[in-house]
């Protein structure tokens, strides 16, 4: 995602389309050190095992950018499997997270509750390998929804804020259209052109959607 040769990309990432959702899993690791984070395994786990094992990492931690169904449904039997510590999201996603077994049985997904070995909180900060990543906090489509950014790649993980062309729900419990739409704009765009991965859906930039997203672009929020 940057560009640089890709030998000499200090990050790089592999989306894993998981659950009957085709929610973009993702596996990101250092290049140096070969060492991996999975963001937001929702199901689908053999699928994500072989992702692993094609990329010849070691993961060592895996990242939670909310507490969906679709995307943190099995991070605790995955992280018990790798034998990894789960961090994230904001504690304010609790609510979320104790009932993804109610809520895998409605959508047809395993939900496995548990509770992370870090909360993650605004400003905080999350490594993999020699990578160090920044935590934004950004309620709206749940209150404790966090991204992750890399910013020497130009690098950013959005979970369910941001897609192409369009922003996330905010009629679930707990959501908010106002914070939505202020976290993009107070959070993520002030990050500058940054190429992103959604929570579902192709990769796009935040140039881009500054430029075309009829919810969130420019022109809409009045910042042209």
């Amino acid at each position: 995602m940057t560009d640089t040769p890709p030998d000499a990309m200090p990050l790089r990432a592999a989306i894993i389309p998981v659950t009957p959702l085709q929610q973009n899993c993702t596996l990101i690791w250092c290049t140096r050190t070969m060492r991996a984070a999975v963001v937001d395994p929702g199901g689908d786990l053999p699928r994500i095992h072989e992702a692993i094992a094609r990329a010849g990492v070691t993961v060592e931690k895996i990242l939670l950018t909310h507490g969906h169904i679709d995307h943190a449904g099995e991070a605790k039997p995955l992280a018990d499997a790798l034998g990894v510590p789960i961090e994230g999201p904001h504690e304010a996603d609790r609510f979320w997270i104790a009932r993804l077994d109610e809520d895998g049985r409605n959508y047809g997904i395993r939900g496995v509750v548990f509770e992370p070995d870090r909360w993650l909180d605004d400003g905080d900060t999350v490594t993999i390998g020699d990578l160090t990543l920044d935590v934004y906090l950004t309620p709206g489509h749940t209150p404790g929804h966090v991204i992750f950014h890399h910013a020497p790649s130009r690098f950013a993980q959005v979970g369910d804020v941001l897609f192409q062309g369009s922003i996330g729900r905010t009629d679930f419990p707990l959501g908010s259209h106002d914070d939505l739409i202020r976290s993009v704009r107070e959070k993520l765009w002030p990050l500058g052109d940054v190429a992103f991965v959604p929570g579902h859906g192709p990769a796009s930039t935040f140039a881009h959607e500054r430029r075309t997203n009829p919810f969130v672009g420019d022109a809409v929020l009045g910042l042209g």
